[in-house]
């Protein structure tokens, strides 16, 4: 049975994923084709690619799953949710509201687009629930038997976050906190206010967050919890005065920061206040979800799992005794647990961690003929992961593009920037020749796995650089560059058999420096997305700071 699932959101992050008897075969954003960042377009582009890979038509397809409810469910849900709230809504305010967050444009387009774009002999199309293709995307692939099943975003249809128990081939539901009760929202909106995209630049926030003085902002007006439960003022959040997005903060924390002015320490300790409230209210609400179903195995889906600093605490704190974060959390990983949904229903699922690596690849004969077509020069090497090495020996910043491109916004290995993460001050060159960004954003070390118990605390294997540890004394010598201003590291474990390129790479570095891993960043430059093709790796190669370009088994240098 081949199964396509679709995430078309009407925020952020389309996609499409295709399974073959409950195992992925590709996955893929809509933003790694269309190159606009966090594209909410009908995923079209995905969805050939997808067909692409697996050499099939539209019509060979057995099932079509899309990620949402139907739109007749969200209207009822939404309508009701709204006359159920606590807080005061006029009732011109009311019409819409309900408009704004039925979703019903966007539902009718999805079934438009199929049809435009791939004709109509196709099967008919099924709607699962947002939270439920979440909590699938999660628990399905984590490779664990049973599991407490937590999804945190910024909302679903009528969700905000909900708890599941998956055990064996079932994943029942538990509860679920209604939107506009979210953290998710929390979170996003502080992110607008210190002048970041909403609903995309909450990990610079949390990357700002550590610069910050603890206790300095009080945000007690906006969060409350207690047991287990939280309450989000949603309409401090979401109240718009006289042209102002952000009036109801605005009352509690004066103006909005301009999004060109100078950060101030007030900015770096807000950004430290929304990171601490987001981890305590994560702990208290995770800590009752494992209480409800007696399961401490635990796995995250939804936008907010991305908060790499809360899903390390998770462990610090011992709320569980193992984690699985969806490395594609957000609404792309939807499209991949709405692929799943048939055969885990049909009890079919495939006992294993999955792969990131479900994107495309490209071959050397391909990338050789657009190196001869830019007329650039190369040389062709037996081992690029000896190559790479020697490279980052020199002191060189390489770009790195090997095999499948990962599925999800980490870059795990194969569309990414390395150094030699002991001089400190690779950070600020990568920062500032290659990134183009902020210098208090913070970089993530890729290390061998025998090697991660002596460099970091709490440790546990950590493949998709989706958990943050502290750094033990040797961490903080030999990964200086990678490690974060808190003493903490975003770590990717790199273990033979799971990226064997990557993995040689990494100890033919350490046999040369006595280093044990590399400072990675994803393969792109400030504002565009993560690169796909060979193409975009030489337009960003030759567009930034970097000294060399490793690609499948070419290596192009400049000033050679």
């Amino acid at each position: 049975m081949i199964v396509l699932g679709i995430n078309h959101s009407a925020y952020h992050d389309s996609s499409a994923a295709i399974v073959r008897d409950g195992i992925p075969l590709f996955a893929i954003a809509e933003e790694r084709l269309s190159k606009v960042k966090h594209d909410a377009a009908f995923p079209t582009l995905a969805i050939k690619a997808c067909l692409d890979h697996v050499g099939i038509t539209i019509t060979e397809i057995d099932q079509i799953v899309l990620g949402w409810q139907p739109y007749g469910q969200i209207i009822k849900r939404t309508v009701s949710n709204v006359l159920s709230r606590k807080e005061p809504m006029p009732l011109k305010s009311l019409p819409g509201y309900v408009a704004r967050n039925t979703l019903a444009d966007y539902q009718r387009s999805s079934e438009r687009m199929m049809r435009r774009h791939f004709g109509g002999k196709f099967v008919a199309p099924r709607r699962i629930d947002h939270h439920y293709a979440h909590a699938l995307s999660a628990y399905v692939p984590s490779g664990m038997e049973e599991a407490t099943v937590v999804v945190i975003d910024g909302r679903g249809a009528w969700e905000a976050s909900s708890i599941w128990h998956g055990k064996g081939n079932r994943l029942d539901h538990v509860e679920t906190v209604k939107w506009p009760n979210s953290l998710g929202l929390f979170y996003a909106t502080f992110t607008g206010f210190l002048g970041f995209e909403k609903y995309a630049d909450e990990w610079k926030v949390m990357g700002l967050a550590p610069y910050g003085t603890p206790g300095a902002v009080d945000l007690s007006p906006f969060v409350s919890y207690a047991n287990g439960q939280y309450q989000v003022r949603s309409d401090l959040l979401m109240l718009h005065e006289g042209g102002r997005e952000y009036a109801g903060v605005e009352r509690f924390l004066g103006p909005a920061r301009n999004p060109d002015a100078e950060l101030t320490q007030a900015d770096r300790d807000l950004a430290w206040a929304v990171q601490d409230m987001c981890e305590r209210v994560e702990c208290d609400f995770i800590t009752k979800a494992i209480e409800r179903t007696g399961c401490r195995n635990l796995c995250i889906a939804g936008g907010v799992g991305l908060n790499s600093k809360a899903n390390g605490l998770f462990l610090q704190k011992r709320l569980c005794d193992e984690i699985f974060v969806q490395p594609a959390a957000g609404d792309d990983g939807v499209a991949l647990g709405a692929a799943l949904a048939p055969s885990f229903e049909g009890g079919v699922r495939e006992m294993k961690q999955m792969s990131a690596y479900l994107g495309p690849s490209f071959t050397p004969d391909q990338v050789r003929a657009e190196l001869i077509k830019f007329k650039l020069p190369f040389r062709e090497v037996e081992s690029p992961a000896k190559a790479a090495a020697e490279l980052l020996a020199k002191g060189a910043l390489v770009g790195w593009f090997q095999g499948r491109e990962e599925f999800g916004p980490r870059a795990l290995g194969h569309r990414s920037i390395i150094a030699d993460p002991k001089p400190i001050e690779n950070r600020d060159r990568v920062n500032n020749a290659v990134k183009f960004r902020e210098e208090w954003r913070p970089f993530a070390p890729s290390v061998l796995e025998a090697h991660c118990d002596g460099l970091f605390e709490s440790y546990q294997d950590s493949p998709f650089m989706i958990l943050t540890f502290p750094a033990k004394p040797l961490a903080l010598e030999k990964l200086a560059a990678a490690i974060h201003v808190d003493g903490s590291a975003r770590v990717q474990t790199v273990r033979e058999g799971r990226n064997d390129v990557y993995f040689d790479m990494i100890t033919e570095f350490y046999a040369l420096t006595g280093t044990p891993g590399v400072m990675n960043t994803s393969f792109n430059l400030k504002g565009e997305v993560i690169v796909n093709t060979p193409f975009d790796a030489v337009r960003t190669f030759y567009t930034s700071g970097l000294d060399a370009l490793v690609i499948e088994n070419f290596v192009v240098e400049k000033g050679v």
